[in-house]
């Protein structure tokens, strides 16, 4: 008997060798052993309690920043998912949003509720708890400028409330030590005019679909801005916008209209579309002396 025949049962959704290539904007990659989508937070906790230590788990969201690599991922793989993770709230001058509610409906209900701060998650294609782990943000703006606080559970099924200090964000970058499952956020907005903020999402959505491969398969942004350069234009520089690259299937690119987005043009494999940002790094760091860090993250086995 293996941990796969004894996983605890569960109200939500738990199955074993669940392909993950449909719950990611690259539409790659191999199954998970087991995924479990749960119930509501409780339904969380108790699973992750009663789950054997030793089995990893993973957090997938929408799936709009990752790789999952061709083997599959190994342990439990959670995804937030349904209107238990997805509320959105106001109060005053705060709103509050479950981990699996998309960003951009987060700006959207900000500017309903006369809350300006939020605009630029409109701009952010993820959730909630993948903006909370990255400090999500653009535009000028992140996360950590409009947080107030965040509730998550830990690895052994504790739920506990985070201020914005604890998570030491910089870059693209948190600095807290354990396993946290990100349920919900809690955002300080500035009081303004509901038809004003409207307007400035509308113009960060407009200049989103004029400058970004939104509609093709891609992860977003998939490297970091280094010190004093921009990735795309180090891309660029090296040669790589446009140009196809294959490692073991159809193969992948960076986008001709915005060369910091990798796109699956139709039948990459994960190996194709990881294989083309590692060998970008190396030419970028050998022919301009950068080196570019992902901010795509990569999960799971080589093929």
């Amino acid at each position: 008997m293996t941990w796969r025949d004894r996983l605890p049962a569960a109200r939500g959704k738990l199955v074993h060798d669940e392909p993950l290539a449909p719950y990611t904007w690259f539409r790659v990659g191999g199954s998970a052993d087991a995924l479990f989508i749960p119930a509501d937070a409780d339904d969380l906790a108790e699973f992750l309690k009663a789950l054997d230590p030793a089995v990893p788990v993973t957090v997938l969201g929408v799936g709009s920043n990752v790789i999952v690599r061709d083997g599959g991922v190994e342990g439990v793989v959670i995804r937030l998912a349904g209107r238990a993770f997805a509320g959105i709230s106001t109060e005053g001058d705060t709103i509050t949003a479950g981990a699996g509610a998309l960003d951009a409906m987060v700006a959207k209900a900000s500017a309903k509720a006369g809350l300006a701060g939020l605009e630029f998650y409109a701009g952010i294609p993820g959730t909630i708890g993948g903006a909370l782990v990255m400090n999500a943000g653009c535009y000028g703006s992140e996360t950590r400028d409009v947080l107030v606080s965040a509730k998550g559970v830990t690895r052994s099924g504790d739920m506990r409330d985070y201020s914005v200090q604890d998570f030491g964000y910089s870059y693209r970058h948190n600095s807290y030590n354990e396993d946290i499952l990100w349920l919900e956020a809690t955002y300080r907005g500035t009081p303004d005019d509901p038809d004003a903020v409207a307007t400035r999402i509308a113009e960060i959505t407009a200049r989103r679909e004029q400058t970004q491969p939104i509609r093709e398969k891609t992860g977003g942004s998939t490297f970091k801005n280094p010190p004093g350069h921009s990735s795309w234009k180090l891309v660029d520089e090296a040669g790589w916008r446009g140009r196809l690259h294959k490692v073991t299937g159809g193969g992948a690119m960076f986008s001709e209209l915005h060369s910091n987005f990798m796109i699956n043009p139709g039948e990459a494999t994960a190996a194709d579309i990881e294989g083309l940002g590692e060998t970008v790094r190396a030419d970028v760091q050998s022919k301009l002396g950068v080196n570019l860090e992902w901010e795509i993250k990569r999960i799971g086995r080589p093929s």
